[in-house]
């Protein structure tokens, strides 16, 4: 799993906490955009910035597509791009599971084991 995998699978799985995701069409896109000052952070923001879209527009994603992730630059702060593919969540269709209120930094590891990317984060509910 490379770096850019780790990000992806911790955005869907971020979703999942929250409904069912095979309910979820992709009716609609939205453009994300964040810069963090480490890897850590820049997922933290990543993630964080994904439940203010669902908290703020009610936006829920089922499928991301990476535009440009960067993480080691010199002067540059790390950041991430992504189109991310969903809908507005409606009750009616899509199950309730968690409220998340935020990506934390308490235990969060990102790191490469075997050749592949891992990471755990938790998030306070």
């Amino acid at each position: 799993m490379t770096l850019e995998d780790a990000f992806q699978n911790a955005a869907l799985g971020m979703y999942s906490l929250i409904t069912d995701t095979e309910g979820i069409r992709e009716a609609d896109k939205i453009n994300v955009e964040v810069a963090g000052y480490s890897t850590e952070g820049l997922l933290v923001a990543w993630l964080n910035e994904l439940i203010f879209q669902f908290d703020a527009y009610g936006f829920i994603g089922r499928r991301i597509e990476l535009l440009a992730l960067k993480t080691a630059m010199r002067d540059d702060k790390p950041y991430i791009k992504a189109k991310v593919y969903g809908e507005e969540f409606d009750i009616g269709r899509h199950e309730r599971r968690l409220l998340l209120k935020a990506a934390t930094y308490h235990k969060l590891k990102i790191e490469k084991i075997g050749g592949m990317w891992q990471a755990d984060i938790i998030f306070d509910i």
